[in-house]
């Protein structure tokens, strides 16, 4: 029970945190499209604890993405005041938290990937796992870039705030790999810690 409470008191920071910033977002149509994700997993996971609870690990990384995601929702990637502040201490040409999410979209992924592959049996080789994982995240990342594809067509200019170019005519390439990126990091730091937990959990 004494690990329940913590993961209770995370669903009702980040309910809390969704209910504030669905006041006032910059863009009402870019917040519901930038929390969507969050939306959908929290009530999946409370759902699923008992049945398939998670270790501490990813729990700790999917509320950390949340955040991540909720705050681009908000102000709108491009508009973040971290990315600002970013940007003029190393002399960037646009906001870069957009990138500081695409990154936790291949580092927090590969972590779920991983976990699911190796806890329901699908694969036991570690370095194949790893590998599979990259391969998973990479196509959850492409059908992404397909889904702003169509927002892009279905909402014509309106979806520029989604979207987050800033006038790059190669952000979607540089998304796919700061999140191609963010999935080999995961894999270099986080093994050795993930595989300590799951060897807990058994």
């Amino acid at each position: 029970m004494q690990r329940v409470y913590p993961l209770i008191t995370a669903a009702l920071i980040l309910i809390a945190l969704l209910l504030l910033t669905s006041l006032h977002p910059y863009d009402r149509t870019t917040w519901l499209m930038e929390v969507a994700p969050v939306l959908i997993a929290l009530p999946v996971l409370l759902y699923s604890y008992q049945r398939f609870p998670l270790t501490t690990l990813l729990y700790t990384l999917l509320f950390i993405h949340a955040l991540i995601l909720i705050t681009g929702g908000a102000y709108s990637y491009a508009r973040v005041p971290l990315g600002y502040w970013l940007q003029d201490v190393l002399h960037l040409g646009r906001n870069p938290y957009d990138k500081i999410g695409h990154f936790a979209q291949g580092y927090v992924p590969f972590i779920l990937a991983r976990e699911i592959l190796l806890r329901g049996g699908y694969l036991t080789h570690r370095r194949m796992t790893g590998f599979i994982s990259i391969c998973a995240v990479m196509f959850v990342r492409a059908n992404y870039e397909l889904i702003e594809w169509w927002s892009a067509l279905a909402l014509g200019q309106g979806a520029d705030e989604f979207l987050g170019t800033q006038g790059d005519p190669w952000d979607t390439q540089s998304d796919m790999f700061f999140a191609l990126i963010g999935a080999v990091c995961a894999w270099l730091t986080l093994t050795r810690v993930h595989d300590s937990q799951l060897e807990r959990m058994r």
